[in-house]
């Protein structure tokens, strides 16, 4: 919010976000036809923006942003009056799946399932107060504890039995998903939470022709892996072993120091390598890797995260390589331009009739959502293809393969 905010007001400039500093090509290389994505497909302006959510602490968007302390003082003071005015809504939370925080700022009252009507009469007050044509949700909270679909998620009359007998087996963020869905509103996961990659809500998502997409925001260590994995199977060198460890003192460290919270963070990090690298196709290379990941809370670090990889590669004959990964990022600093492009992409597939799981929107995330029994693509490089084809096509465009003959014809 304080990045759209000092971009509007030009203090600072929107590093990171593909649909504000990208391009796509129209056509041959030597045509030369390389417009703006903004310039090329519809999306809103950031000028047509507006900002609400909900927390489980009161303080408004100043006080949180003072307290991560991640932007600079001096560029906080200029977004404060901005930020001030954005106060968060009573948040549905379950200690349970987030165990080692917790908050005032809660709905309490009844059922789960009125807990979800609250939220449809807050998206309802918010697009009202706001004089919102459209509106788009995305789950940015914490990491819940890691779950398996039930019999309660198979189908949406079985979920909303669910709401109303406040079946254990529903998450809070499900509970945001469906009051989102109910609402008509676009819906995304940036957590590794299970949330709405169920068949009951994405059955809703494509009876109301929403698109839907997820989960876990690919930022920092994960972003490195589908950058230099691919290149490593490329070129069919092998690997024996890939350690990788983080170390963060932000709340997102603090909430996954929990067991079942870092198994949901664990699984999507963990799936990234056995889906590049292909294992079973290439059991000489690959077939006996070993994968770890750590995570690790450190609170002198706060918002700078350091994500630190031993990777063992072994080349011609078998002799043996080493690659050392020492990243030192700030996580919001990283995920805040993909929150943007999200929110503008989605809000784009559901003005084009798009509906359902957008898995050209894989780009942004550890876990991408797919139609069941579809594995995913995790090839960062095949993913910005898929996006940008997939613009493309939207426009009519004749989508690029890079096959590149015609140039030697």
């Amino acid at each position: 919010m304080a990045g759209v905010q000092a971009v509007r007001k030009g203090w600072g400039a929107p590093v990171g976000s593909l649909t504000q500093l990208g391009t796509v090509r129209l056509g041959k290389r030597t045509d030369n036809n390389t417009p703006a994505i903004k310039d090329f497909v519809p999306l809103a302006g950031l000028d047509d923006l507006v900002f609400g959510g909900w927390d489980i602490f009161e303080d408004n968007a100043y006080a949180a942003a003072k307290n991560a302390n991640v932007l600079k003082p001096e560029l906080l003071d200029k977004v404060k009056p901005f930020l001030k005015k954005i106060k968060p809504m009573p948040a549905v939370f379950d200690q349970n799946y987030v165990k080692l925080i917790s908050g005032p700022n809660v709905k309490t009252a009844g059922t789960l399932m009125d807990k979800a009507e609250a939220l449809i009469a807050d998206i309802a007050e918010f697009k009202k107060a706001n004089k919102c044509d459209r509106l788009v949700m995305i789950w940015c909270g914490s990491t819940e504890s890691f779950t398996k679909p039930t019999a309660t998620h198979q189908t949406l009359a079985s979920f909303e039995k669910g709401l109303r007998k406040n079946s254990k087996d529903i998450a809070p963020s499900q509970i945001y998903a469906y009051a989102a869905l109910r609402s008509g509103v676009p819906f995304a996961n940036g957590a590794p939470n299970l949330t709405h990659d169920i068949p009951a809500l994405l059955d809703l998502a494509r009876d109301r022709g929403l698109p839907v997409c997820g989960k876990d925001f690919k930022t920092g260590q994960t972003y490195m892996k589908t950058l230099l994995a691919p290149g490593i199977k490329a070129r069919m060198l092998g690997m024996n072993g890939w350690f990788s460890t983080n170390i963060l003192g932000n709340r997102d460290g603090e909430v996954l120091e929990d067991p079942g919270s870092f198994k949901s963070k664990e699984e999507t990090k963990l799936s990234v390598l056995d889906q590049i690298l292909q294992p079973k196709l290439y059991p000489d290379l690959y077939g006996d890797l070993y994968h770890a990941v750590r995570i690790n809370y450190y609170p002198p670090r706060g918002d700078d995260k350091e994500g630190w990889d031993a990777i063992d590669i072994f080349g011609w004959l078998g002799y043996p390589m080493q690659i050392k990964i020492d990243f030192l990022c700030r996580d919001s600093i990283l995920a805040a331009p993909l929150v943007l492009d999200l929110v503008l992409f989605l809000d784009l597939a559901h003005r084009a009739g798009m509906k359902g799981i957008q898995e050209w929107l894989s780009f942004y995330f550890k876990a991408p959502m797919t139609a069941p029994g579809l594995y995913p693509e995790h090839d960062i490089f095949i993913q910005l293809m898929k996006l940008k084809n997939t613009l493309r096509w939207m426009k009519g465009e004749e989508l690029i393969t890079h096959l590149g003959l015609e140039y030697y014809d």
